[in-house]
C-alpha cells in the first residue's frame, strides 16, 4: 500500500505507477534527501515534537541507509514513486512505526524543494570550480602570448592588430561574469524551504532556523506558498548555464575557424581531434564542434523550465516534477563540456607565425595611418577618406600600405613623412593602444594581474 493510500479504495494501475514515478532521475538526490531528513528528525527531537530516543533512532538508521546506498546495497522501487518515499519506506521497513514519525510537520512539497536546493548548491560549487580551472588556463595561455600578434576581426573581416593574449583575456572576462552570475544565483538558492509543509506551513512548533543552520543555509523562506512552488532558482541557474554554453560555443566557433587550413592559427592536439573514415588527411575539431552543438541542449532545458512554470497556479502542481530532468541535464551537460574544453585548450598549439602573417594582410593598420594624419592636424573624417583612397590604391596595385614608397604616400598627403613606417608597424599599432582594457603588453599584464586577484578572491570565498 502507498504511504499516502489511506483515502483510496484501490491501488494505482501499473502504467500510472510508471508514468507517475520520478525515481529514475531523482534518485541522484538520495544524499540530500537523507541529510535533510536527519536534520528534520534532529529538530523534531530537540523541540520535543517526537520523543528524543525516537529521533536518535531515526537519525542513526538514516545514516545506515545512506551508507548502504553508497555501497550499492539498496535497490529503489518504482512503485514508491520518488526518492523521498523510497527512503521513508526503507526507514519504516527497518524500524517500524518509529520511522513513520519522520514525516511529522513536513510534506513532500517542502521536502523536494529542500532537496533540489541542496543538490543545486553542490552543483553550483562544482561548476564554479571548473570555471576557475578554465580561467587559470586562459591566464596561462595569455602569459605565453603577450607578444603574439594576430588580426582582430569585426564582421569576420580583418580589422586591427591585437595580441593573442588580449583575445584570450576577452574570454576570461566572459567566464568571469559567469562566475559572478553563479555566485549571485547561489545566494537565492541558499534559502531553506522546509517547514512550509504542503502549502500552509504546520501547527507544530518547528525550529526552522535550527534546521537551516544544520544544513548550511543562510536564511529561511518567508512565505510557505511561494516556498513550495518557487522554481525561480532552477530557471536562474539554467539561464546561467545557457550563458556559459553560449560563451563556450563562441569560443569553439573561433577554434574551429582557427584550426582550418584557411586560417591555420592553431592546431588541435591529436588527443582532442578525430579523423575521417574515408579521408585519411582529415583532422577534425570534433570536441569543439560537440561543445558548440551541446549549447542547444542546455538552451532547451531553460525553455523547458520556463514553459513548465509559465501558467501554474499556486502552490505545488505535479507539472513541477518535470523540472528535475531539465535542470539535471543542463547541469550534467555543462559539467561534461567544461573539463574537456579546458584540456583541449591547454593542449592546443598556437601557430604564431601564421597569426602574424595574417595581421600583416587586410590593411589592419589602416586606422593607425588615419590617426597618424590626425596627429598631423587633419580632421579625422578627412583622414578617414584619405586612407580609404590609399587602401583602394593598394588593392588595385596589389600592395600593402607599408610597401608603398614615399612618393606614392605623398600623393595622398604632403604631411606624410618617413616616420610613418615606424608608426604603422604592427608592433607599434598594438603597443600604442595602452589604455586600460587595450591590447598593449602593459594593458594585458594589468588585466592578467586583476584577473589573478579575482581568482584569488573566488578561491577564498569557495
Amino acid at each position: 500500500m502507498k504511504l499516502w493510500g489511506g483515502r483510496f479504495e484501490k491501488g494505482t494501475d501499473k502504467s500510472v505507477d510508471d508514468f507517475n514515478s520520478s525515481i529514475s532521475f531523482d534518485s541522484r538526490m538520495y544524499k540530500q534527501d537523507i541529510l535533510g531528513s536527519i536534520a528534520h528528525a534532529n529538530m523534531l527531537g530537540e523541540c520535543s515534537i517526537i520523543p528524543k530516543e525516537d529521533s536518535t533512532l531515526i537519525q542513526s538508521t538514516l545514516k545506515e541507509i545512506l551508507t548502504d546506498i553508497e555501497n550499492g546495497n539498496i535497490q529503489f522501487e518504482v512503485d514508491a514513486e520518488d526518492i523521498h518515499m523510497n527512503i521513508e519506506k526503507i526507514l519504516i521497513s527497518r524500524i517500524g512505526d518509529t520511522g513513520k514519525m519522520l514525516h511529522t510537520g513536513r510534506s513532500r512539497n517542502d521536502q523536494v524543494a529542500l532537496d533540489i536546493r541542496m543538490y543545486l548548491k553542490d552543483e553550483i560549487t562544482n561548476i564554479k570550480q571548473m570555471l576557475l580551472v578554465l580561467e587559470k588556463t586562459l591566464i596561462e595561455i595569455s602569459n605565453q602570448n603577450l607578444d603574439t600578434i594576430l588580426p582582430g576581426y569585426t564582421h569576420l573581416q580583418r580589422a586591427q592588430p591585437i595580441t593573442f593574449a588580449h583575445h584570450m583575456m576577452a574570454y576570461f572576462q566572459m567566464f568571469k561574469r559567469d562566475l559572478e552570475r553563479l555566485e549571485d544565483c547561489y545566494k537565492r538558492t541558499n534559502i531553506m524551504p522546509l517547514g512550509s509543509g504542503a502549502l500552509a506551513s504546520t501547527t507544530y512548533p518547528l525550529d526552522r532556523l535550527m534546521v537551516a543552520k544544520e544544513l548550511g543555509f543562510d536564511e529561511i523562506t518567508q512565505n510557505s506558498l511561494d516556498a513550495v512552488s518557487d522554481r525561480d532558482f532552477l530557471i536562474e541557474l539554467s539561464c546561467c548555464l545557457s550563458i556559459i554554453m553560449m560563451h563556450l560555443s563562441r569560443f569553439c566557433e573561433e577554434i574551429i575557424l582557427w584550426s582550418s587550413h584557411e586560417f591555420g592559427f592553431v592546431e588541435m592536439d591529436d588527443a582532442y581531434s578525430t579523423g575521417s573514415s574515408i579521408m585519411p588527411q582529415k583532422k577534425n575539431p570534433d570536441v569543439a564542434e560537440l561543445v558548440r552543438g551541446k549549447s542547444g541542449r542546455v538552451y532547451g532545458s531553460l525553455i523547458t523550465l520556463l514553459t513548465i512554470m509559465k501558467s501554474l497556479p499556486l502552490a505545488y502542481n505535479k507539472d513541477m516534477q518535470e523540472d528535475k530532468e531539465a535542470i539535471f541535464d543542463g547541469v550534467d551537460t555543462v559539467k561534461m563540456c567544461l573539463p574537456v574544453f579546458t584540456n583541449m585548450l591547454k593542449t592546443m598549439k598556437v601557430k604564431k607565425d601564421n597569426m602574424y602573417k595574417a595581421a600583416q594582410g587586410g590593411f589592419t593598420n589602416a586606422t593607425d595611418i588615419a590617426d597618424y594624419l590626425v596627429k598631423k592636424g587633419i580632421p579625422f573624417r578627412n583622414a578617414h577618406e584619405i586612407i580609404g583612397k590609399m587602401v583602394l590604391y593598394c588593392i588595385e596595385n596589389n600592395k600593402a600600405i607599408d610597401e608603398l614608397g614615399m612618393d606614392e604616400l605623398k600623393n595622398f598627403s604632403e604631411l606624410i613623412s618617413e616616420d610613418i613606417y615606424t608608426e604603422i608597424s604592427l608592433a607599434k599599432c598594438v603597443s600604442g593602444r595602452n589604455l586600460t582594457g587595450g591590447p598593449s603588453k602593459e594593458s594585458v599584464l594589468d588585466s592578467i594581474k586583476k584577473g589573478l586577484e579575482f581568482l584569488s578572491q573566488m578561491n577564498t570565498c569557495s
